[in-house]
């Protein structure tokens, strides 16, 4: 967390960026320029850096749903698997629809071992984009995880009848029929 010094006459008092910002502008705005800050950040590869500038956007407008988002990809990033469930939840718990916090949450799940949770958002995924090659691709990685070898292949078959042109090594080498 950032802390700033103000000098007040002969005394500082340290405040963490979100109260600066809180007392001192417009909050939306000074969200807006936080979200910023932490996109700059993740996209030069500071990522706690990204994660301090989305806590103080989530800590005045817990509502940012890209925030959230934001921050779950810095975390899936750092290997702080749990906290990037707990971001891309948030997501789906207020949009139910989207697809991002779904596949981001099911690879979490894989890297967490947890399976049959990633199986069950990656269902969402294609109840949601019947034709993601994607989703139809992890599914398959998951099912071979959990030793279904067939139902992988099925996945992997179809994610190469979506346009996956990397499905057909995938195939090869788990000798699927």
């Amino acid at each position: 967390m950032r802390i700033l010094f103000l000098a007040l006459g002969f005394c500082s008092s340290p405040v963490t960026w979100a109260q600066y910002m809180a007392a001192n502008s417009d909050p939306a705005s000074a969200q807006d320029t936080r979200y910023k800050e932490g996109e700059r950040a993740y996209r030069a590869g500071d990522h706690a850096l990204a994660i301090a500038a989305f806590d103080d956007v989530i800590t005045s407008a817990p509502e940012h749903l890209n925030a959230h988002l934001q921050r779950g990809f810095c975390h899936s990033v750092l290997l702080h698997h749990e906290q990037a469930v707990a971001d891309f939840s948030m997501v789906i718990e207020r949009r139910p629809e989207h697809i991002w916090a779904y596949t981001c949450r099911s690879a979490a799940f894989m890297k967490l071992g947890l399976y049959d949770r990633a199986i069950l958002d990656l269902e969402r995924v294609l109840q949601l984009d019947p034709n993601n090659d994607e989703a139809f691709n992890n599914r398959g990685w998951a099912y071979k995880a959990i030793g279904e070898h067939e139902r992988a292949c099925q996945d992997w078959n179809a994610s190469r009848k979506l346009g996956n042109d990397e499905a057909k090594i995938i195939l090869n080498n788990n000798r699927c029929k």
